[in-house]
């Protein structure tokens, strides 16, 4: 076989390089910190220092990231839940561990290079935590194809959805499955050949690709060749379909049928299949970067030609040929991961997805109007401010309908002659989002429109760009971020002229304004014209925007400068109160828990006997239920139907309970590398829904997990006798007047 040669454009690691740029980044921060203090967005000091260490306190983030994707994969394996469900569930699974590899290993492996020794707070080195993750992730691998093949597949083929191999195929679906190869995949195809004059082709990010060796007959020299299989082809061709039954071949089977023809005069000894991951998580040098968008951009490039941390290769592939790849992707032996059969299962919600197959998923859910917003049939739509001014409101996505509510609000503020300005932070939204089609509208017909465009979003950098072009182009004031932070905070706030003088009305969120997400994840949002909250939110705009070191807030809780501060006093009157006697409680959801000052801090409360309950969807360092330690807090997970997302906070506060719903996480980077704002809800109808809402998660004996003081978790067991409690159900019928909250005691 001809020996490449390593291709020109393929970037290695450069450990020495590396290291140069720490430093540089390190002389960077002091710059950074001054800018910072000038905008009044320097960090809040920690308050305290960490009093603990190693893994008797902490649970790797790592592996408790896994264990997050272990419970998803339990869904998949739920044989309760929907055949479609299920399959949808075992892709979610897939794409979870690619972004994994992308940011979390990928990360991993950079401080590995770089000669990174310290320890975790849980005491782990990146050597340490790679070889945990090689193991959790070799085990999960096994278990969710085991998972695919044994069960999904015959499952799937007893109600008439059949996945086969091109040998498998009646002559009429081969014929079929020749047309389309002729028709549809050989005219896009490029095969690129590997000699003295072809280098080894570079490999993209999660492309899926055959290693062919080759063999001239009248030489029997050996050559190799890769043919990189079309994304933009359906993975899974489907060549026969008749009522209630499918039959689809996976693109490559066919592919690899007809390979010859790519290579007349040539004999095919091997075809097989392998897929790179590419690191995504390369570290900017933000502080000295004199065009921020310029250096998005440049990384953007550069994580094209980032250093492989996976290879998927087809078990199957003679040795001899694993070790030439292996060898000419620059790799070692443990980022390699052998498969046997179909590679890159994410692919499978292309069958999720199947039309006429309604019967194999759940009911299709369709949000519904918020009952603020209703109104007779007999009388006018009233807009969103009227409704605004009558007192303050909350949406729960995707219950409540984000299109006649969060969207609304912005549509209807573009067309209102009245109104005079918009502004918006945007973390993610869709790829033909309306609200930025409003937004740009709003700029054209004359308003002052500014938006806040975090272009620092992981994997939605390119798109963040392009809005953040094209809103400029309108006339929208666009604010590219900062340097050292991430806007993440998620506010909307409309300025109009009304007979009283300018009024301001907002909206406070959870999560990002996503008409697309906004079906699938949970979130709320807050709709008000509080005086005091809509001069906050006016104060924070100013803030990004300008300079205000002196800069506070009536009662929003605002990061980097403000959140820690303000948490460790909440948490710090419940232990206060705890030491009085007097009842004692903290019930926190989130996404995921990591910050160790945080964790450290609710230990306290835990030994001074407060109660505290954390529903956390994912990460979770805290250990829970250790004597003399947590015995007094519980941490629950919440996985089905809808992605958990939003952030709630309750304190008991000595009776006088306190709810607080925003953006951000207990997580270092939330507290200290972003700016997010968490506001207050006052309204007791509001604070009623919350009380409801958090029971609600509490009680759940169908969808809740527990998570046990060695870092397992555990299903909440429902009690013989006990009503069947299910979030996600509950909540629908909930906001379809089937059900009417009746709070408890949280």
């Amino acid at each position: 076989m001809k020996k490449a040669s390593l291709s020109p454009d393929e970037i290695t690691y450069d450990p020495i390089e590396e290291q140069k740029k720490r430093k540089a980044r390190k002389r960077a921060n002091k710059k950074k910190n001054e800018i910072l203090k000038k905008k009044g967005l320097h960090k809040d000091p920690r308050s305290s220092n960490l009093e603990i260490f190693g893994s008797d306190y902490f649970l790797n983030y790592e592996i408790s990231w896994l264990k997050f994707n272990e419970r998803v994969l339990a869904e998949a394996k739920n044989s309760k839940n929907k055949l479609l469900e299920r399959l949808k569930f075992l892709s979610i699974v897939c794409s979870n561990l690619d972004e994994f590899f992308q940011k979390r290993v990928g990360g991993l492996k950079r401080q590995l290079m770089a000669g990174v020794k310290e320890l975790t707070v849980d005491g782990m080195t990146p050597s340490d935590q790679l070889k945990e993750v090689r193991n959790e992730v070799q085990e999960m691998i096994e278990t969710y194809r085991n998972c695919f093949f044994e069960e999904l597949i015959p499952a799937l083929s007893s109600k008439g959805i059949h996945i086969k191999s091109y040998e498998e195929l009646s002559d009429f679906q081969k014929s079929v499955s020749d047309r389309y190869f002729q028709k549809q995949i050989y005219p896009i195809v490029t095969p690129l050949a590997v000699d003295e004059a072809h280098p080894f082709p570079f490999i993209s990010n999660k492309s899926l690709s055959f290693a062919i060796e080759l063999s001239n007959p009248r030489t029997q020299e050996r050559f190799f060749a890769r043919l990189k299989i079309p994304a933009n082809r359906p993975r899974f061709v489907q060549v026969h379909r008749h009522k209630d039954e499918v039959v689809l071949v996976p693109l490559e089977d066919i592919i690899k049928q007809k390979i010859g023809q790519f290579f007349p005069g040539m004999e095919v000894l091997s075809a097989h299949i392998f897929r790179v991951t590419r690191n995504a998580s390369l570290e900017r040098n933000e502080e000295e970067a004199e065009d921020l968008l310029e250096t998005i951009e440049d990384e953007l490039r550069e994580r094209k030609f980032a250093e492989i941390v996976r290879l998927e290769i087809d078990a199957k592939m003679p040795r001899h040929l694993k070790k030439y790849i292996i060898g000419n992707l620059n790799i070692d032996w443990h980022d390699v991961y052998k498969v046997h059969g179909i590679i890159g299962l994410a692919d499978v919600m292309q069958i999720a997805k199947l039309e006429g197959f309604s019967r194999l998923k759940e009911r299709n859910w369709t949000p519904v109007l918020h009952p603020a917003l209703r109104h007779p049939a007999d009388e006018e739509i009233p807009s969103m401010f009227e409704v605004i001014r009558r007192g303050d409101f909350m949406v729960h996505h995707p219950y409540h309908s984000f299109e006649l509510s969060t969207q609304r609000f912005v549509e209807e503020a573009a067309n209102d002659p009245n109104v005079l300005a918009i502004k918006q932070t945007l973390y993610r939204t869709s790829k033909d989002s309306p609200l930025m089609h409003s937004l740009m509208k709003a700029a054209e017909e004359g308003k002052q429109v500014a938006v806040l465009v975090e272009i620092k979003a992981r994997f939605d950098e390119e798109r963040n760009i392009t809005w953040a072009q094209k809103l400029e182009n309108y006339g929208v004031h666009v604010a590219y971020g900062i340097p050292g932070l991430k806007i993440h905070t998620k506010l909307t706030m409309v300025v109009r002229e009304e007979e009283d003088g300018l009024k301001t009305y907002c909206h406070i969120g959870t999560g990002n304004y996503h008409p697309d997400t906004a079906q699938l994840y949970e979130d709320l949002g807050l709709f008000t014209n509080d005086e005091d909250l809509c001069s906050d939110v006016t104060d924070i705009f100013n803030l990004l925007t300008g300079y205000a070191p002196d800069q506070s807030f009536e009662k929003l809780i605002v990061a980097p400068k403000h959140m820690r501060k303000s948490m460790n006093e909440l948490i710090d009157k419940e232990i206060s109160e705890a030491r009085k006697g007097n009842q004692a409680r903290i019930v926190a959801k989130m996404n995921s828990l990591e910050d160790p000052l945080i964790i450290q801090k609710l230990y306290k409360a835990s030994q001074e006997g407060v109660k505290i309950d954390l529903i956390v969807r994912g990460v979770c360092r805290l250990i829970p239920g250790k004597k003399g330690m947590s015995e007094n807090i519980r941490v629950h997970s919440v996985i089905g139907r809808f992605l958990e997302h939003s952030r709630v906070y309750y304190f008991c506060n000595g009776g006088n309970d306190r709810y607080f719903i925003g953006s951000a996480d207990w997580m270092h980077r939330n507290l200290d590398d972003r700016v997010e704002a968490i506001t207050p809800i006052e309204q007791p109808e509001l604070k009623k829904y919350l009380q409801f809402m958090i029971n609600l998660y509490l009680r759940d004996n169908k969808q809740r997990w527990l998570l046990q003081e060695d870092g397992t978790y555990v299903r909440a067991q429902r009690a013989k006798g006990e009503e069947k409690v299910k979030t996600h159900k509950i909540l629908m019928n909930h906001t379809k007047n089937l059900l009417k909250p009746i709070p408890q005691q949280c």
